[in-house]
């Protein structure tokens, strides 16, 4: 089993700013679409507003964005991948069964920036657009996941399987370390053993359980094999991205 660690959303390279973190929720801010295949814009999700503010002013309502991953109201969620970000999680072994904890770049108001865990994927269809179900393919389409749109790359594929965007902004979901800076994270003690992609450098884990990541890429993976200790974290975390406000 594998557990993805996927950056997503706002940050000072990707729309300018962190995501905000509204009444207490986190609001992941798609990247803007560029010159990418996208139907959805910032007013269309209701974030015109939002990235106006995290973007100071350079997006607004009517800029198109990459909606991606896609929380949808069946308690699903379809994600995209392409390139050599999709190669590494091929030559990782990312499948179905394993499971995707987005994370991104986050502010409350008046506090400091910090990364945080915002949804999750539990991984039950990967489908390479190339030769995909016609039928799913079209569901997509007609969903405007940009993914779906056009072909972005040879190797573009889908990931699909029951999904979630946290309520609330837990401290359970903080990475970045109380103090900061936002790559420095606190990790839990398995990860050090385990490992993780694109962190293979010995100076990037610290003592006191941390680690510092590295400042770009996109999908970082661990590979738990059948370990308990890492399922019964992610677990842990799937169940406070699952905690409603009421609750």
């Amino acid at each position: 089993m594998k557990i993805v660690l996927s950056r997503k959303g706002f940050d000072s390279a990707s729309g300018g700013g962190p995501s905000p973190i509204v009444d207490g929720r986190p609001v992941s801010l798609p990247i803007p679409a560029g010159a990418g295949p996208s139907r959805t814009t910032y007013g269309a999700l209701g974030l015109g507003g939002l990235a106006g503010r995290a973007s100071r002013g350079r997006l607004g309502d009517k800029d198109p964005c990459h909606h991606d991953p896609m929380f949808l109201d069946d308690g699903t969620c379809l994600f995209g991948q392409v390139g050599a970000a999709q190669t590494h999680l091929a030559n990782q072994g990312v499948g179905a069964g394993d499971i995707f904890l987005f994370f991104g770049l986050f502010r409350e108001e008046g506090k400091d920036p910090h990364h945080r865990i915002f949804g999750y994927l539990r991984v039950e269809q990967v489908m390479p657009l190339p030769g995909c179900d016609q039928a799913l393919l079209e569901r997509a389409n007609a969903l405007s996941h940009p993914h779906a749109l056009a072909m972005l790359g040879r190797n573009d594929t889908l990931y699909h399987g029951p999904g979630r965007v946290a309520a609330m902004a837990t401290p359970g979901l903080r990475l970045t370390v109380a103090e900061g800076p936002p790559s420095l994270w606190e990790i839990p003690p398995w990860l050090r053993r385990t490992g993780l992609s694109y962190h293979d450098r010995t100076d990037r884990w610290l003592r006191g359980s941390r680690l510092r990541s590295v400042a770009r890429g996109q999908e970082f993976v661990a590979d738990i094999g059948r370990r308990r200790a890492p399922r019964e974290w992610a677990e842990a975390m799937i169940a406070q991205i699952e905690r409603r406000p009421d609750q």
